[in-house]
Parts: C-alpha cells; structure tokens; sequence
C-alpha cells in the first residue's frame, strides 16, 4: 500500500491511496493525511504545536555501532540529565528529542552538541534524517537546514574515525568557498 501526497498550484494538497483508489483534496494538508491515514486503517498523529519564536525542533542521535543501545550505561548520566528542552527516545539507538533556543537551527543543534560533549563526554554524531541525499532548500531553519546539520555531525564523526583532524575538514569547507 502506497499513499501520495501533491501540492497543487491552487493552494490545496491532494492525497491518493494507491491500494483502494480513495482521493481527497483539502486547504488543510494535514487533513488531507488524516483521511488517507483512516482510510489506510492506520492510525494517525497530528504534528506538534509550532515551536516559539527563536526555538528550533531537532533530534539528536548517537549512532555508536557497539553494543547496547538506549539503556547502555554510556547514556546513564544523559538519560538522567539530559539539556533543557530535550527528553531521551529509544529509536533502536540513543536519541534526543529536542526544542532549543538558537539564531538559527544549525546554533540551536551546536550549543546542544557542545553542551553534551562538556557535562557527558558524549559527541551526538547524528540528527536521524534516513535519507539526507532528498533536498529541500526551504531557508536556514526549515528541513533542509536539518539536512545540512546532519551531514555536518555524521562528517564530523567519521572523519575523527579515520584520522582527519578539524583542520582538515577546515581546509575541505574552505577550498569549497563558502562564505
């Protein structure tokens, strides 16, 4: 069963059910996603309330490939402490589900990364995004800022896995010109 979703040029959203053949067009995407999801028989859950002004919703991950997973001791002191506006989820992993205050979404994820790596010696290498190569380029704060932070951490962590050091992946993002 495959379920499609299509923003038309009118404003409104259109949804398909490719197994039964059920369409439904609304203004109301998200209404558009409640009717296939009922009509799919699975269960849907409305998004979260908007963020305030100047806080960013974000996930952090630890991909550690070693043994154990959310409640290996390596995460006892983060599950018992973890930073303010972040609560631990078991995603088959250690993960943090967090809204944080930043300038930006990449400010927000690198105080709460820095903060971790000080007060537990842990470096979260990941933001759980499954398919990073699927672009959106919809501002600094939107999913393809989430994106980018993604890419930055898990880069960040191999690279210090094969020897690369923080003036090597300086010298790659200066050679690309980024201002």
């Amino acid at each position: 069963m495959s379920l499609s979703f299509r923003r038309n040029l009118d404003g409104t959203t259109t949804g398909r059910n490719t197994d039964t053949g059920f369409t439904v067009t609304d203004t109301d995407e998200e209404e558009v996603k409640r009717r296939l999801y009922e009509d799919a028989g699975w269960d849907y859950t409305p998004p979260p309330p908007p963020v305030p002004p100047g806080y960013h919703r974000f996930a952090l991950v630890d991909d550690w490939f070693g043994h154990g997973g959310f409640s290996h001791e390596r995460y006892a002191s983060l599950r018992e402490n973890p930073p303010d506006g972040c609560a631990p989820v078991d995603w088959g992993s250690f993960a943090l589900e967090c809204e944080r205050p930043g300038g930006t979404l990449l400010e927000a994820v690198a105080d709460t990364v820095a903060e971790i790596r000080r007060q537990h010696g842990l470096v979260m290498n990941s933001l759980g995004i499954e398919k990073p190569d699927e672009w959106f380029g919809d501002g600094k704060d939107g999913y393809g800022a989430t994106i980018v932070a993604h890419l930055l951490l898990m880069a960040a962590h191999r690279a210090s896995l094969l020897g690369y050091s923080r003036e090597d992946l300086v010298r790659l993002l200066d050679a690309t010109g980024v201002e």
